[in-house]
């Protein structure tokens, strides 16, 4: 049996590497960045539409119609929709302006796409600010007693609540299961952290059990994890840093280096720790100038002077590891991890070529689902999709019985 996809938002490809090891034909991806098309054009060969694989730029400018012809399918024949509506509108980094942020409205492009495709299934990705956002955003000086009281709209999680579900559940009458994953508890070197929606068209996840007893199906029912932290449950541990690189042969590594003064302040730093050992060996007074207005700021700030560690798991890979927030300081060396090594940790072949500037290949390998659960995720639907066509008569055949 073929199984063929729909690849929107496709960035460098990550999501639809995976899903092609378990087993899924690309037929056709939507990408607007030039940069991103090229490194798809230069990697077409990894995969299994190879040559006949079709890219879009702007779904502003591309209809359903085009997209399933040149996908040759017709509306209902396509396994699966994959993609991520970009996240900037949704962030907690920066500044969040739900679906006010033009960017936000890409959502709906997304939805409008599945309505008029019809796959039997859809992926959807985003960061986990989409489980928190608010249609309308209020920012945090603005609130408090002294200010009127927020409204529905402006509350925690009134996007997903009022938004995101309806339009995915009863304007698109999909079965919708979602929910929070770390991509490391599915193998991937990497403490990532990011809401998945898990959609059916006929209704073969089996959710209306937990739906009947008052909740939601936890996504793990769907996705059970394959590793854990400290590998409780017989599961592996979490795979560090070190394994991700073990054999890894980046004789020039390509990256954005640090200016002296920087570097000089992450020579202080051993791998593994970050500001908060230069607060506690070389004094308060030193630490507030290296940080700056950081150091009065609130929060954990675990991202500044941060130097990683070969022994433990990778944290999230951010579009900039130069940042004074995010920084990404490698274990024995003084410089950001390299281009190789992002791509090594999110589950890149070592031969994947990725074009455009330094930066742009950051933020396509750190925007990029990684493969490993890109995988993860096609191997399941596949599951799900075999157990229902091996039970006839059923719409619903849920992975794991209520109460396990």
């Amino acid at each position: 049996m073929t199984y063929p996809m729909i690849s929107l938002f496709t960035g460098a490809g990550g999501l639809d590497l995976g899903l092609e090891r378990a087993g899924f034909e690309v037929r056709v991806c939507v990408e607007i960045a030039d940069y991103c098309q090229r490194t798809l054009d230069l990697n077409r060969h990894k995969l299994r539409w190879g040559e006949h694989l079709k890219v879009f730029g702007d779904i502003h400018e591309v209809t359903a119609l085009q997209l399933l012809r040149a996908a040759r399918l017709s509306p209902g024949e396509a396994f699966l929709v994959a993609g991520g509506p970009p996240c900037q509108a949704f962030s907690t980094a920066g500044r969040r302006q739900s679906v006010q942020d033009p960017r936000g409205s890409l959502f709906y492009q997304y939805v409008a796409m599945v309505k008029q495709i019809r796959p039997r299934f859809f992926v959807m990705e985003n960061v986990r600010g989409i489980l928190s956002a608010a249609v309308k955003h209020r920012p945090l000086k603005e609130r408090g007693p002294s200010y009127p009281p927020l409204t529905p709209d402006e509350e925690l999680g009134s996007l997903l609540r009022t938004v995101v579900l309806p339009a995915l559940r009863e304007e698109l009458g999909y079965e919708v299961v979602y929910g929070l994953v770390n991509a490391a508890d599915y193998g991937v070197p990497q403490d990532r952290q990011r809401v998945i929606f898990l959609g059916s068209r006929d209704g073969e996840f089996g959710s209306d059990v937990y739906t009947g007893l008052g909740g939601e199906m936890p996504i793990q029912v769907l996705l059970p994890p394959t590793h854990h932290r400290d590998g409780k449950g017989g599961l592996p541990r979490w795979r560090t840093l070190g394994e991700a690189l073990e054999g890894l042969h980046d004789p020039e590594p390509e990256f954005i280096p640090y200016s002296a003064n920087r570097a000089a302040v992450f020579r202080m730093v051993p791998p593994g720790n970050n500001w908060r050992y230069l607060r506690d060996h070389y004094g308060k007074e030193f630490t507030q100038k290296v940080m700056g207005g950081a150091y009065k700021s609130s929060g954990g700030r675990v991202g500044f002077w941060r130097r990683l560690s070969f022994d433990r798991v990778c944290p999230t890979l951010v579009t900039s590891p130069v940042q004074k927030s995010t920084g990404l300081c490698h274990p024995s060396e003084i410089r950001p991890l390299s281009v190789r090594e992002y791509a090594r940790i999110q589950g890149f072949d070592d031969d994947h070529v990725f074009a455009g500037t330094t930066q742009q290949k950051y933020v396509q390998i750190g925007n990029a689902v990684p493969v490993g659960l890109g995988h993860y995720i096609g191997t399941q639907l596949i599951r799900i999709a075999s157990r229902a066509e091996r039970a006839p008569g059923s719409d619903a055949v849920p992975l794991v019985s209520v109460g396990t």
